[in-house]
């Protein structure tokens, strides 16, 4: 059996786990980066909305909501930096009536709070004449969001890695975890090698869960259980003429924030995603949905014809939230406190973990640096 020596593994070749590992070669050495699908980028990292989002949602003082401010802005300088496509489309929240008026009253506080101030209310006339196609009593501008691609995001900081020093290996799976009280060993594809690390990051996405318990972590007391929730997507043509991310008033609790129209940067028009909790990766997309995201699109795209929505894609996202839950925070946790010096947990890194990649980066870096000095 194989044995290699790296100060540094971190499990999970994603968004969120590319930009760890850029980050951190570029202060230590020995960093290897360990993926189990043949490639980069294959599961949450390339079904989602590509979107740049602002911070507008999370709440006060949260990882979600400081990570994606700061991230949004690493993000954008980053894409400006290295010739990243993306674009700064603007989005619109849209109220469908007096009620949903007042919920966005309650979103511009809530931004503030986070620190966007750059949102604008809108009358449903000033909405109109910004999109012509769609319906809204009032609307709540935010000029920062955008979309980026996400392929090109992950290409560029998989070679900002290696480019840095870092290792990688596909196809490796990590199927068990041991701390012998100085390193951490890490058993891969069930013993074909083996790696011993001092530091561990487990950014493992769908399966960081599973990961956290094989060290010895009780995930279900520790608040780590994954729920999988599926997203799914729906396209229409001919598609509506926007310009603008166009999304409806979230639901209270923030499950997800409900059926918006997106655009790529080829101005391909996307509805989606839905709210699924489900008990297995499924990425097949339900036809029978058409008919709710008809009826949920056409509360602001009224003029959208039902026989134009097809099938598009679905995601998966890792959530700590459970059906009708509270909203969960990122977990961003070295585990020190549990006995595991040098492990650090990033579970349940859903939306904006696209656009906090970066600054979730910057805080993994700060959590181990004690540890490698």
């Amino acid at each position: 059996m194989e044995r290699h020596v790296f100060d540094i593994t971190v499990i999970g070749a994603g968004v969120v786990g590319l930009a760890v590992a850029e980050e951190l070669s570029r202060h230590f050495g020995g960093v290897l980066l360990l993926e189990k699908n043949e490639s980069h980028g294959l599961e949450t990292s390339s079904r989602n909305s590509e979107v740049i989002h602002a911070g507008i949602y999370y709440p006060e003082g949260t990882l979600k909501a400081r990570l994606c401010v700061e991230g949004r802005r690493l993000l954008y300088e980053a894409c400006e930096a290295r010739g990243i496509p993306h674009r700064r489309t603007g989005k619109l929240i849209v109220a469908a009536n007096a009620g949903e008026e007042e919920a966005l009253h309650g979103l511009l506080g809530k931004a503030h709070a986070n620190g966007v101030d750059d949102l604008l209310l809108l009358s449903g006339r000033v909405v109109r004449s910004l999109e012509p196609e769609v319906s809204a009593a009032a609307g709540l501008l935010s000029p920062s969001t955008g979309i980026v691609d996400s392929h090109s995001l992950m290409r560029a900081l998989l070679v900002g890695a290696t480019g840095s020093g870092a290792t990688v290996a596909f196809r490796s799976c990590v199927t068990a975890a041991h701390y012998d009280g100085v390193r951490h060993d890490l058993e891969i594809n069930g013993g074909e090698t083996r790696v011993s690390s001092r530091v561990v990051v487990n950014s493992a996405g769908l399966q960081s869960d599973r990961v956290a318990a094989m060290p010895g972590i009780d995930v279900d007391l520790e608040g780590y259980r994954l729920k999988l929730c599926k997203g799914s997507y729906f396209s229409a043509s001919p598609p509506p003429r926007i310009r603008h991310l166009v999304y409806p008033v979230p639901t209270p609790k923030h499950e997800g924030l409900g059926v918006h129209a997106t655009l790529d940067l080829g101005g391909r028009v996307r509805f989606g995603p839905d709210v699924e909790y489900v008990d297995a990766v499924d990425y097949r997309v339900d036809e029978g949905k058409r008919d709710a995201f008809f009826e949920s699109i056409t509360t602001y795209l009224p003029a959208l014809a039902r026989e134009s929505l097809q099938p598009d894609m679905c995601g998966m996202r890792p959530k700590l939230q459970g059906p009708g839950e509270e909203i969960r925070d990122f977990v961003i946790s070295e585990e020190s406190r549990l006995g595991l010096p040098g492990w650090v947990n990033l579970v349940g890194i859903e939306s904006p973990g696209l656009t906090a990649c970066l600054s979730i980066a910057r805080r993994v870096t700060d959590l181990i640096r004690p540890i490698l000095g």
